[in-house]
This record gives C-alpha cells, sequence and structure tokens, in this order.
C-alpha cells in the first residue's frame, strides 16, 4: 500500500474536475464541435476504440459535423455507434464519409442534454469520492504499519474530506454551468 501523499489526491482530484470540464465540451450547445464526438467508442476489429482512433472528425460548417473513415469496412460500427450514443445526431452515410447534420435544440432535447451534463457531473463526483477513498485507506494503512499516530490519520482524513468537499463542490459549479448553457438560461 502506498503512503499517503495529499498532493496525489489533490491532482487525481483535480483530474476529476478536467475530466468534466471535457465531457461536458462534447455537450453540444447548438453549434457543429469536433469535442462533441469524442467520447464515442467504436467497436471495432473485435475491441472498443474512441471514434478519433478509427476516423477523422471535423466541422465543415457550423452545424454539420464529418467523420471520415479511414477504413471504410469500418463505416458501419461508427454509424451504429454515432447513433447509439445518445446525442440525437443521425449519420447521413454517402459511402466513405458520415455527414451529422446538428439539428436545431429542441426544448426536449435540452432537457435531455441536461440530464447527460448531470450523469457526467455523477461520474466525476464517484471518481472524486474513490480517490477520497484511496486517500482514508492510506491513512489507516500507515496507523496500522505504526508510520503515523492516531491523531496524525484523523488529521489526514479530516484534510481529505475537506478537499473532497472543495473539488465537488467545484465539480457542482462547472456542472450548473453548463446546464445552464444548454438550457439557455
Amino acid at each position: 500500500m502506498a503512503k499517503f501523499d495529499k498532493a496525489d489526491l489533490e491532482r487525481r482530484m483535480k483530474g476529476a474536475i478536467e475530466s468534466l470540464r471535457h465531457d461536458l465540451s462534447g455537450l453540444r450547445t447548438g453549434r457543429a464541435n469536433t469535442a462533441l464526438l469524442e467520447p464515442i467508442m467504436v467497436t471495432v476489429y473485435g475491441s472498443p476504440m474512441p471514434l478519433a482512433q478509427v476516423a477523422t472528425i471535423s466541422a465543415p460548417e457550423p452545424r454539420m459535423l464529418t467523420v471520415q473513415v479511414w477504413d471504410k469496412s469500418n463505416i458501419g460500427p461508427v454509424e451504429k455507434a454515432i447513433r447509439s450514443a445518445g446525442l440525437g445526431l443521425n449519420p447521413i452515410n454517402d459511402g466513405n464519409t458520415l455527414r451529422l447534420p446538428i439539428p436545431d435544440l429542441t426544448e426536449e432535447r435540452r432537457k435531455e442534454l441536461g440530464k447527460i451534463a448531470h450523469q457526467y457531473a455523477e461520474k466525476a463526483r464517484i471518481a472524486v469520492r474513490n480517490v477520497r477513498r484511496d486517500g482514508m485507506d492510506n491513512l489507516k494503512a500507515d496507523e496500522n504499519k505504526k508510520e503515523i499516530s492516531e491523531d496524525d490519520r484523523k488529521r489526514g482524513e479530516t484534510e481529505v474530506q475537506k478537499l473532497t468537499d472543495d473539488v465537488i463542490k467545484e465539480l457542482d459549479a462547472v456542472a450548473a454551468q453548463k446546464e445552464q448553457e444548454i438550457l439557455g438560461k
């Protein structure tokens, strides 16, 4: 078991915030953005791969994305992955390129995207809680190995909890801002 390292916990928790920001950048707010397709995984050659590793994604115009699949035999799985990603996009297959017109956001679609943003935030919160658990486990292990006292463990646990609370507050703020942007308020 690793020794307790607050800086490492903080780095990992901040990583969850960056990951959330990255995920949220993929949620569209009415404009074509290549980040929208980045989280999509495609099953090709028997294993799941990020879409960006099997195709080139571009935004030739404000309301259109194009996906140029490198190996034409993968165009079917790529199209299927985009359709089932829950983004509300319907690819137009012209043989070797998928064109994705970006539809206007309906009120229903905005609410759906708000829910997806909420799911991303919850995933990030879970990641932060897992980091907190690791930190608490390391503190207990250090105490059991007599490397720190019970008081040091309790102080460390208080620090870890405060760090966790601060990071989750920041996650909530990032998610709330994106939800406001999506809902157009």
